[in-house]
């Protein structure tokens, strides 16, 4: 299995770079591609039918309107996170609030403002509950959390 991860435009791919790099780390296999929910909808509802044989997440990358998530969730009941991308008009408000306020039965798992890392992170966590090996990929990466916080230290240098 997979994480399938669309992005709206190509412009987002600097987030979709850091989510890829995330799911590398965890040895995620994921594909990437870039479709508009509101100018190729018929290209989005095909890739999503052919893709959801073998993905067990979607993650969907969009700015300013950010009607991805809503769209992806609509055509499949596996999970889908949101990344709402940062605009220059709003600084991402317009993306996280319609990445987020999906109707009732329809969810969109919503991750923060350009929040890659954290939603390469959900989908390997989903994908734990019936993966051992990932299990322990996560609790180690934990683990090395902690380390690093528990062996940092703060000095005044004012």
């Amino acid at each position: 299995m997979r994480v399938s991860i669309i992005m709206g435009s190509i412009s987002d791919r600097e987030v979709a770079d850091k989510v890829v790099k995330k799911l590398m780390d965890f040895g995620v296999e994921y594909e990437a591609k870039v479709i508009s929910a509101h100018r190729a909808h018929q290209e989005l509802m095909e890739y999503v039918k052919e893709a959801d044989k073998d993905t067990a997440v979607f993650i969907s990358i969009a700015g300013k309107a950010a009607h991805l998530g809503g769209v992806i969730a609509a055509l499949t009941t596996k999970p889908v996170i949101g990344i709402p991308v940062k605009s220059s008009t709003l600084d991402g408000l317009d993306s996280l609030l319609s990445t987020v306020q999906m109707p009732s039965g329809v969810p969109v798992a919503t991750v923060a403002i350009n929040g890659s890392e954290n939603a390469a992170i959900l989908a390997v966590e989903m994908m734990a509950i019936s993966d051992d090996s990932l299990k322990e990929k996560l609790d180690k990466n934990r683990q090395e959390m902690a380390e690093k916080v528990k062996n940092t230290e703060y000095k005044y240098e004012g």
